[in-house]
């Protein structure tokens, strides 16, 4: 059994190998598209933008309905909720340990829960387990880490903020008026039907834009600059949310016996750099503007390390 076996791991690590090498690719294209004047500075902004209005609703509208919601489902959509809870507990108390700035541990509680699930994650997901599992990385991305961000992100960036107050009204309009949000609404009402073939295609064809635009526009931001006096808080940080979460997640599965692909994608999604738009987030709330882009950067390269390890664990 364990030959047979064999020759479709090593298939599927060849698989999984090549997707990588070609996430790196694009992500090394777009460090050296902002090198060249040909592209504007607001380059990056732009293709995030056309992802989240066109590619990632196409592939919410695509893949969601191919899910078979089932009590393990919950998993994904629950397990961005727990790593929150840790993340937080662990800030504050290194946070009231090494007395860092109100600045700083703000920009912290901003960044680490938050996982780059969508734009890093989906491309990810997919190239370590292929076209199948992105509907579950799908649900902790819209159910998981864009509610935190949107509930729990505004509280973060109203107390530690230059300025501002939690807006009800406010959360609630962002949510539901996001377009990933509403394509997943849309993606579950149509469950009962079968899409058109033209409308198949198209959708097919749009998701595909997804990785190329995203990976490139990431390269396009990257950035490592840091001051000595950061690297305390940043150290802690990575470790927490590239090392500490995504093994207390995998612990958690393994205790509970949630094996299979949701559980996996659980745990990797849990293992996903910082999040770009909360390290924009940061900045513009007047939060330590150098952490906050060092974080989202430096996470982005190491997690092209520690992905693959976690993903020998499972």
């Amino acid at each position: 059994m364990m030959n047979a076996r064999t020759p479709g791991k090593r298939s599927r690590r060849k698989v999984v190998v090549e997707n990588f090498i070609l996430i790196g690719v694009f992500l090394i294209l777009g460090m050296l598209f902002r090198r060249l004047k040909a592209f504007p500075r607001d380059s990056a902004q732009v293709l995030n933008i056309f992802v989240v209005y066109v590619s990632l609703p196409a592939l919410v509208l695509l893949k969601v309905p191919q899910l078979n919601f089932t009590h393990e489902v919950l998993v994904a959509a629950c397990m961005p909720w727990g790593m929150l809870l840790l993340s937080v507990v662990l800030l504050l108390l290194a946070a009231r340990m090494f007395h860092w700035s109100r600045s700083v541990t703000g920009v912290l509680l901003l960044i680490v829960p938050l996982g780059n699930t969508s734009f890093m994650g989906v491309p990810m997901i997919q190239a370590f387990y292929g076209n199948e599992a992105i509907p579950y990385a799908l649900i902790y991305d819209q159910l998981g880490s864009f509610m935190v961000l949107s509930t729990y992100g505004s509280v973060i960036l109203a107390l530690y903020g230059r300025e501002g107050s939690v807006n009800v009204a406010g959360v609630a309009k962002r949510v539901l008026l996001f377009p990933p949000f509403l394509a997943l609404l849309v993606a579950l009402a149509s469950r009962p039907f079968a899409y058109p073939p033209v409308l198949l295609h198209s959708l097919e064809n749009i998701a595909t834009t997804l990785t190329p635009l995203v990976m490139v526009a990431i390269g396009f931001q990257l950035n490592l600059r840091l001051r000595p006096g950061l690297l305390a808080p940043l150290s802690y940080g990575m470790a927490v949310k590239l090392l500490v979460a995504p093994l207390t997640a995998l612990l958690i599965c393994r205790v509970l016996n949630l094996h299979g692909m949701v559980a996996d994608v659980s745990v990797l999604e849990a293992g996903m750099p910082p999040m770009v738009t909360a390290g924009a987030l940061a900045v513009t709330a007047g939060l330590d503007a150098e952490l906050s882009v060092a974080m989202v950067g430096l996470g982005i390269f190491l997690s092209f390390g520690t992905l693959p390890l976690i993903y020998l664990l499972l």
